[in-house]
């Protein structure tokens, strides 16, 4: 015979549990604003020379139209995938291997070449989500793919 708990002790449980979801969320979005700083996670000594090089991306809200309210939610987690992408090509730029800075060829292959293909595909699937809404999304957001090193 199985025992079920009593209604009150259930809404504690289930209470807990959704206040220990919100508390693992926040963690984990303060550890990705965190890493959003210094994605290196190093001391300030070590990531003072490691600020040399920076990747920069163009913007490509600024570049969008009145977004529809159907395709709002879907353009904005693509614009989040977007900085995320970025987040993800610079920790990889601050983990990268040699001295005085990482291998251009490195640079090129690993974390540029792969960034703008992954930034391609999600600003298409911005256009795409916008123009599904009869409006017809700007021309010219393919060149906002790419992203350049810089310095600082």
């Amino acid at each position: 015979m199985a025992h079920s708990l009593p209604l009150r002790l259930r809404r504690r449980i289930v209470a807990a549990a959704a206040i220990g979801g919100v508390t693992c969320v926040s963690v984990v979005a303060g550890a990705a604003l965190a890493d959003l700083s210094d994605p290196s996670g190093r001391s300030d000594a070590t990531a003072s020379a490691g600020a040399a090089s920076r990747i920069s991306c163009p913007a490509v809200s600024g570049s969008l139209p009145e977004v529809p309210a159907g395709a709002r939610a879907e353009v904005d987690r693509n614009l989040a995938l977007l900085d995320a992408q970025l987040a993800e090509a610079s920790s990889r730029l601050a983990d990268s291997p040699g001295k005085g800075g990482p291998d251009p060829d490195f640079v090129r292959d690993a974390v540029l070449g792969p960034l703008k293909d992954q930034r391609s595909s999600t600003i298409e699937r911005i256009a795409l989500s916008i123009s599904r809404q009869g409006v017809t999304a700007p021309s010219g957001l393919g060149a906002l793919a790419g992203c350049s090193l810089g310095s600082g």
